[in-house]
């Protein structure tokens, strides 16, 4: 499953402008976006995955052009699916980057640590 470079830069240009350090790293079939060790959001095809967390997920679902993040037909609470359509221009894409950027301090870290 490929994704969509093009929302791959939009992304890294949206965090750069903020000076956001982060990193990229393929997982889930798409490009994830790593903040504090931390998965902020990433790339799925040409959507954009978004880790809003448990408290906002409800409210998020709710708002035009976003769905349930579903990988294995279990939702993944606390992550919601942007649909292309709705982040089409860069004032869309960083609305969902900061709601995103909100919740990563609240997100626990999923590095490993070293044995």
């Amino acid at each position: 499953m490929a994704y969509d470079q093009n929302l791959a830069d939009r992304i890294a240009r949206t965090l750069k402008k903020q000076s956001v350090s982060f990193e990229e790293k393929k997982m889930m079939g798409g490009l994830c976006f790593m903040v504090d060790d931390k998965m902020l959001c990433g790339t799925l095809q040409n959507a954009l995955m978004c880790r809003v967390g448990k408290d906002a997920y409800e409210a998020c679902l709710a708002e035009d052009g976003v769905e349930i993040m579903d990988f294995t037909g279990k939702p993944l609470t606390g992550f919601v699916k942007v649909t292309p359509e709705a982040i089409d221009d860069d004032k869309a894409l960083d609305y969902w980057i900061q709601k995103c950027l909100d919740f990563n301090p609240l997100a626990k870290s999923s590095k490993r640590k070293k044995k």
